[in-house]
């Protein structure tokens, strides 16, 4: 069945054939597992613990691809946290450090394998990702970081010049050095977690959309957990909506997340001489050295997507203010090709955590409940392992130690939660000042 009810206009909805429905739930059911949210956390959780032999069901407040695993940038890369390397080091050890850094490989190569197993098309370009210095004392640290990635984790990288970047096709007027990881790929995000869907359906896992979680209570020695017209009830239960979950489900997450928003244009298709003008003909993924970044790349239909953070509410006027910024920041950025349309603009959720870490475990007061979420804007590969770490803590194949320290423990809350968005609005003029300087 096509879903057309809860279309957002991204160009991802428009580069797949449909939109799978799946059905609402209106009964009462029970399960061994139950998961809030079909994304790439969500997903994954089912497809492990239905191969281990569970019964699995998962409740979706719109349906596969709505919230961020249909809405992002589709960079398959490094991230989780906005700690930098040095700060991991300084907060957990050189060697919870490294654990984590292996973590993130082992997540971009867990999308990677799943794309080649299942034989996804899922319109893959990109080696790794360049970081472009916005500012020509941004270019001087790089050489630094290189090295010190190369020595302490073994990652390997390169420092590009002004020159270099035009010789690579990577050129913009506040372009002055660039930074290459040869780590991560792109691809199209709502192909990907399609395919997932389909093989935790294929597995037995039963996936209810248009079901929202309204209530989350103990019954005797399991979970029940109401929406609007049914209930399942379960043994222990995984929460996988991210920037898109119910703050209040269980009451012990209220103010320990912030859902931030980022935005992004989609172009038409550009011609050779459009990016010959503009000397961007690379197929790298790429962001720049803002504290409120920009993150782009060219496509291999040609197109050009160009994402943006910032954002506080989802008021109208609001999101117009957003899309505008954004487009403006492009005209800025890329100036010949100040003609080119955006044919689809969208915006997502971005989960932060105060610690600035994710959290993969059970969540404290509230026993046979787990989480994995936070993943700071860098969700595709981490979500995808996590989603798999969080289902064999749940049923007992891992433990909490065997989870880098780094995502081990809770999140802290904010302080002041009802105030979240007046200090975030305070940190972006912060932020905004920084970045200009």
């Amino acid at each position: 069945m096509e879903n057309t009810q809860h279309k957002i206009g991204s160009y991802w909805e428009a580069s797949v054939d449909h939109l799978p429905q799946d059905p609402m739930l209106q009964d009462d059911v029970s399960a061994e597992f139950a998961i809030v949210g079909a994304g790439y956390t969500g997903l994954s959780a089912a497809l492990r613990l239905a191969k281990q032999g569970h019964s699995v069901a998962i409740l979706e407040a719109k349906h596969v691809g709505w919230g961020a695993s249909g809405r992002n940038g589709g960079f398959c890369c490094f991230g989780g946290t906005k700690k930098s390397e040095t700060d991991l080091v300084r907060h957990y050890g050189l060697e919870e450090a490294k654990a984590f850094v292996r973590y993130q490989c082992e997540a971009i190569e867990t999308v990677r394998a799943r794309l080649d197993d299942w034989g996804v098309h899922a319109d893959r370009h990109s080696k790794g990702e360049v970081i472009l210095a916005h500012r020509k004392r941004d270019v001087d640290g790089f050489a630094a970081e290189a090295s010190y990635l190369k020595e302490t984790f073994g990652l390997s990288a390169r420092v590009l010049s002004k020159s270099d970047l035009q010789d690579e096709g990577l050129s913009g007027p506040e372009f002055h050095g660039g930074f290459h990881v040869a780590y991560g790929f792109a691809l199209n995000p709502m192909k990907y977690v399609l395919a997932l869907a389909q093989k935790a359906r294929e597995a037995g896992v039963r996936i209810f959309g248009t079901s929202p979680v309204k209530k989350l209570s103990r019954q005797g020695a399991k979970w029940r957990l109401q929406t609007g017209r049914g209930t399942v009830t379960a043994n222990k239960v995984i929460l996988a909506g991210n920037g898109y979950r119910d703050e209040s489900l269980p009451k012990w997450l209220y103010g320990r997340t912030l859902p931030v928003m980022s935005s992004v244009h989609v172009t038409r298709p550009l011609t050779d001489t459009e990016l010959a003008d503009q000397g961007w003909t690379s197929d790298l993924m790429a962001a720049d050295t803002r504290i409120l970044l920009h993150y782009f790349r060219l496509m291999p239909d040609r197109r050009f997507l160009f994402g943006t953070r910032g954002g506080l509410v989802e008021t109208p006027g609001s999101l117009e203010a957003m899309k505008n910024t954004g487009r403006r920041d492009f005209d800025r950025m890329f100036p010949a090709w100040r003609h080119v349309e955006s044919e689809h603009s969208w915006y997502g959720h971005v989960c932060l955590s105060w610690n600035l870490t994710p959290f993969v475990g059970e969540i404290p007061e509230s026993e046979g409940v787990y989480t994995a979420m936070a993943w700071h804007g860098s969700g595709i590969a981490m979500a995808s392992l996590s989603g798999e770490k969080v289902a064999d803590l749940a049923c007992g194949h891992l433990t909490s130690s065997e989870v880098p320290a780094v995502m081990r423990a809770p999140f802290r809350r904010f302080p002041f939660p009802p105030l979240r968005l007046a200090y975030l609005q305070l940190a972006y003029w912060w932020y905004g000042l920084r970045d200009r300087m």
